[in-house]
C-alpha cells in the first residue's frame, strides 16, 4: 500500500517533481501516444498527491499521482483534479479508485460546497460516474484523445 502524502509545489522535492513528470510523461506522452505539452504551467498552483511505495530495496517510487485546483484556477467557480496516473507496475491494485477518492475528499474538505469540475478521458466516463461525476456537454478531442467534461456537483 503506498504512503500518502499531500504537497504544495514548493513543498515537492527534486526527486519527487522529476519522479512526477516522469510518470506522467510514461503514461500520457509515450502509453498513450499524445504529444502535447505536460508541463502547462498550472504545477505551481496545484496541490499534489503522491502515493509512493517502495521496492525490495527500499528505494522509493512513485505509484499513484493527481494534482487538484481550488475554484477559478482551471473552471470559473469550481475546484477540479487533473492529472489522475497509477503507475504501469502498480495498476490493478485499486489505486485509481483509492486516488481519485482521496482528491475528492480533500477538494471538499477544503472548499465545501463548490463543485468538481474535470476533463475526463471519455474511457474513464463510467470510472467517473461511479464517483459521482455527470458528464456535461459533447465528446471533444484533447490532444489526440476524446474527452468529456464532468461535473461532482457539491448540491448531491
Amino acid at each position: 500500500m503506498p504512503s500518502w502524502s499531500w504537497k504544495t509545489f514548493r513543498e515537492l522535492t527534486l526527486d519527487e517533481l522529476y519522479a512526477v513528470l516522469a510518470l506522467r510523461q510514461e503514461v500520457f506522452v509515450v502509453e498513450q501516444r499524445s504529444i502535447y505539452q505536460d508541463v502547462d504551467g498550472l504545477d505551481p498552483s496545484a496541490l499534489h498527491l503522491l502515493g509512493m511505495e517502495s521496492d525490495e530495496g527500499g528505494k522509493p517510487w512513485l505509484a499513484a499521482y493527481l494534482r487538484v485546483f481550488k475554484p477559478d484556477v482551471k473552471y470559473p467557480g469550481a475546484t477540479s483534479l487533473g492529472r489522475v496516473v497509477a503507475s504501469p507496475r502498480a495498476r490493478g491494485q485499486g489505486l485509481g479508485r483509492e486516488l481519485t477518492q482521496r482528491g475528492i475528499t480533500e477538494l471538499e474538505r477544503r472548499f465545501p460546497g463548490v463543485d468538481i469540475r474535470i476533463s475526463a478521458q471519455d474511457y474513464l466516463r463510467r470510472f467517473y460516474a461511479s464517483l459521482g461525476f455527470v458528464a456535461v456537454g459533447d465528446v471533444y478531442d484533447e490532444d489526440g484523445i476524446p474527452h468529456v467534461e464532468m461535473v461532482r456537483s457539491a448540491r448531491r
